[in-house]
C-alpha cells in the first residue's frame, strides 16, 4: 500500500512534469494562453496537494486552489508571498474539459511563474530541498 509520502512524491512529479510542459509551451504562440494557464494550474494544484499528503493531510478531490492553499495553511505549510494570487489560476481547471472560454484571469508568464513557484515550495517540504543560496546571500562561518 503507498503511503501519504510516496503519494507526496507521486503528485511532486507529476507537478514538476505539468510545470515543464507549461515552460516547453510558453514561447509557442500558437499555444493559447489557456492551454499554459491549464498547465500552470494543474502544477501549482498538485504542489499543494504533495506538500497535504506529505503532512498527512487529507484533501477533497477539489481544483479549488484557494482552499487548497487554506489547507496547506492551516496545516503549518502556508504558501510563500510570491503565490499570493495563485488562486486565480482556479479558473483555468475546468476551462479545457468543459468547453469553456478562455478565463483570461492570468497572463502566461506569470502563470509558469506561478508553477515554477509551486513546484519549488513543493520540492522544500516533500524533498527538503531547499532553493538554492545566491553566491552574495551566502555568508561566511
Amino acid at each position: 500500500m503507498a503511503t501519504e509520502r510516496d503519494l507526496a512524491e507521486r503528485l511532486l512529479q507529476r507537478a514538476s512534469d505539468d510545470e515543464a510542459a507549461a515552460r516547453a509551451m510558453l514561447p509557442v504562440r500558437s499555444v493559447t494562453d489557456m492551454i499554459v494557464g491549464t498547465l500552470a494550474q494543474q502544477a501549482v494544484e498538485k504542489s499543494i496537494k504533495a506538500v497535504l499528503s506529505f503532512n498527512a493531510v487529507r484533501f477533497p478531490f477539489v481544483h479549488d486552489i484557494g482552499r487548497l492553499a487554506t489547507l496547506a495553511s492551516d496545516a503549518g505549510a502556508p504558501l510563500p508571498d510570491d503565490l499570493r494570487d495563485v488562486h486565480l489560476l482556479t479558473a483555468y481547471a475546468g476551462a479545457l474539459r468543459y468547453d469553456s472560454d478562455d478565463p483570461k484571469s492570468v497572463d502566461r508568464e506569470t502563470a509558469l511563474r506561478w508553477a515554477t513557484a509551486s513546484v519549488a515550495w513543493a520540492r522544500t517540504h516533500v524533498e527538503g530541498v531547499a532553493e538554492p543560496v545566491a553566491a552574495d546571500e551566502k555568508t561566511a562561518d
